[in-house]
């Protein structure tokens, strides 16, 4: 590989600021001239699955409508056949394992009577960046209709949009106030504002927004804990809403009912910024909003945990979580602190409620599966500033 190849959150970074000087992202312009939405969310059309946060904004940033992604192998294996000429898009997928040749102790492959090359699965001691390319349906002959795949996809979900969307807000139970002219979060006293319903343009609009402010909600403390202290026009604050505007597109494609952000796209600029400062700062970002995409795609799961049992937001003594295939066994509470040891190796470690791993423990047992599927502003007052979040 060349020594000059940029990794995939750098490549996406820099599309990012020239998008954003255009005015041209879907950050800031959520329908496209041919007004289908600029995001869509992409899926693999043959498991049904979709595609983590950093590798979803990078599918959907290539143009085009049809949200079905897939190898040149899968595409082969299925009896389709990849357009020549077509150029794949790169995206990264943690790699835990590899399917590798048995060879002899000269090297030389080892095969069955039939001429098969024989192979044995590895696994790695640590997670690698796996790497990829994937190839859009409309790069792809022989592949079934777009209108077929939507319309099954379709039959699958008896909800509209809106509905969905209601629901959504409904069972994460969070304390939305309605009055005024501002649609902000308060980290203070966990409540989302939200002007009423008449002053939105339609209902689309407003439950867009609900979306936007619920996913700030979701760094309080008592859920993802993200730092949520910067100053209104600050760049930390402009990171808090990286996260958010990004988990709000993802969500809004999930849904079906689009996204749209008014005066949120004035922090393109700082956005630019940092990503030119900072391009790891889009795999931070990325990654902080498929745990925010996590939580409010779950909610419903989560309430009705909740409605047969407390869930508990600190580790209890005793008590064996799985996470990131190991498991952590919580051996004793001193204090503030908790003395975790790791089953597989038995080292041992203090965390406390503070730590980013106490976090990750915590929402790894409450939620085993884990998620479904990283300027130009006007300063306000200190008050704002130091509990407002998200106009």
């Amino acid at each position: 590989m060349s020594k000059n190849f940029k990794p995939l959150y750098a490549q996406l970074a820099e599309k990012l600021i020239a998008e954003f000087k255009a005015g041209t992202s879907p950050y800031q312009k959520p329908v496209k001239d041919n007004g289908r939405p600029a995001f869509v969310t992409p899926v693999n059309p043959i498991t049904g699955k979709g595609y983590s946060a950093l590798n979803a904004l990078n599918l959907s940033m290539r143009g085009h409508d049809d949200p079905r992604w897939m190898s040149a192998d899968a595409a082969s294996f299925n009896g389709y056949l990849v357009k020549e000429g077509s150029k794949g898009t790169l995206i990264n997928f943690p790699k835990r394992s590899e399917i590798q040749a048995i060879r002899t102790p000269d090297g030389a492959k080892v095969k069955d009577d039939a001429g098969v090359t024989q192979t044995k699965t590895v696994e790695f001691d640590k997670v690698q960046n796996g790497k990829a390319f994937l190839f859009n349906a409309e790069q792809i002959r022989d592949i079934p209709p777009l209108e077929d795949f939507l319309k099954a996809a379709a039959e699958q979900q008896p909800l509209s949009p809106v509905e969905r969307a209601e629901k959504l807000i409904a069972e994460t139970g969070a304390v939305i106030v309605h009055g005024g002219h501002e649609a902000y979060y308060d980290k203070a006293k966990d409540e989302i504002h939200l002007p009423e319903r008449e002053a939105f343009e339609n209902e689309t609009k407003y439950l867009q927004a609900a979306i936007h402010q619920l996913a700030h909600w979701t760094g309080h403390e008592s859920r993802l804990n993200r730092p949520m202290e910067g100053r209104f026009a600050s760049m930390d604050y402009a990171r808090e809403e990286l996260r958010a505007a990004t988990a709000a597109m993802l969500i809004g494609g999930e849904l079906k009912i689009g996204h749209s952000f008014g005066q949120h796209a004035a922090y393109t600029g700082a956005w630019s910024k940092i990503l030119k400062d900072e391009p790891f700062e889009l795999s931070r970002a990325a990654a902080d909003a498929q745990k925010i995409v996590g939580i409010l795609l779950n909610a419903g799961q989560k309430r009705e945990e909740k409605e047969g049992a407390a869930v508990s937001n600190t580790l209890r003594k005793g008590e064996e979580i799985a996470y990131n295939d190991t498991t952590y066994k919580v051996l004793d509470k001193k204090g503030k602190s908790f003395e975790i040891e790791k089953a597989d190796t038995g080292e041992r470690f203090k965390v406390k409620p503070t730590d980013k791993v106490f976090l990750n423990l915590v929402e790894a047992r409450n939620n085993p599966q884990g998620p479904s599927h990283s300027a130009d502003l006007e300063i306000a007052g200190e008050t704002e500033q130091t509990h407002k979040i998200g106009r």
